[in-house]
């Protein structure tokens, strides 16, 4: 069990999950875990703590990996990646809700709204997003793509060559939804992603 004691109240601890049978069993290298990896050590300024699991599409299985990631872990924050189609081994959607206390369903509705922007199929897509709540801790957990360049377009949404915003990302509701449930305030490099918060929300930048 995590010593939280030792654990910095401003420190963001983060659970990746990856969903692959194959992966799992080592007939290919995982790429999730390091892509979600490598996107949040660029976007984010917060103290990060990552804690990673590699585990088959079984929705026991992944249940007892996001039990064991916010319950034991302390995780603030949950990515998981695969497993999220029509399929009948993509069970990740079903394994996420038999652990979660409440959803919050704009999450999906805008991760399909971006890959909308690529390909039809994008609504055969079941990622949702749910909280965690026990025992005083809460965690956000949202199912991401499984596709490296997925993840990132969905975390960080789709801009045009001037900069513009043509379709938000998920991420940048993700900080205050932290804020919310209790969890350490996240802050990120604006350039990988602007968090949003109504400004009674914002903290002052310390002087000097």
């Amino acid at each position: 069990m995590t010593n939280q004691s030792k654990v910095s109240t401003e420190t963001l601890r983060v659970g990746l999950v990856s969903v692959s049978d194959r992966a799992s069993q080592g007939v290919y290298v995982d790429q999730g875990i390091p892509a979600l990896q490598s996107w949040l050590e660029g976007a984010l300024t917060t103290p990060l703590q990552i804690v990673s699991r590699l585990v088959q599409d079984d929705a026991a299985t992944i249940s007892a990996a996001l039990v064991e990631l916010v319950d034991i872990e302390q995780c603030h924050l949950v990515l998981t990646t695969g497993g999220t189609g029509p399929a009948r081994r993509d069970v990740t959607p079903e394994a996420t809700q038999a652990v979660a206390t409440r959803e919050i369903p704009g999450f999906g509705e805008q991760m399909r709204q971006i890959s909308l922007q690529f390909v039809p199929t994008a609504i055969l897509s079941r990622q949702l997003a749910v909280l965690r709540e026990i025992d005083g801790h809460a965690a956000l957990i949202i199912n991401l793509p499984g596709q490296p360049k997925a993840i990132s377009e969905t975390l960080e949404g789709l801009k045009r060559e001037d900069g513009s915003s043509v379709v938000s990302g998920i991420f940048a509701a993700v900080p205050y939804c932290i804020d919310l449930i209790g969890g350490p305030y996240i802050e990120t490099n604006e350039q990988v992603v602007k968090a949003f918060r109504p400004k009674s929300a914002r903290r002052q930048p310390p002087a000097g």
